[in-house]
């Protein structure tokens, strides 16, 4: 998949909200960047953090309250 329609999934998923989009992108990464797993097949050190993350979001497994520290 191209990163274009990535984004656009992403986006839909997301009530086409682009801050909320930018918000979960840059939470997830940074949960990767500190060792977490990514939840779709992808290597970490082959693929940019922030793509697996954009990936996860527009496959649905990354939803925004289960990122953010509450």
């Amino acid at each position: 998949m191209r990163i274009e329609e990535t984004i656009a999934k992403a986006l839909s998923l997301v009530g086409h909200d682009r801050y909320k989009l930018v918000l979960m992108t840059s939470k997830r990464a940074e949960q990767l960047a500190n060792g977490a797993e990514p939840l779709i097949k992808a290597d970490k050190n082959k693929q940019k953090f922030t793509d697996i993350a954009l990936l996860e979001i527009a496959e649905g497994k990354v939803k925004l309250d289960s990122i953010l520290d509450v």
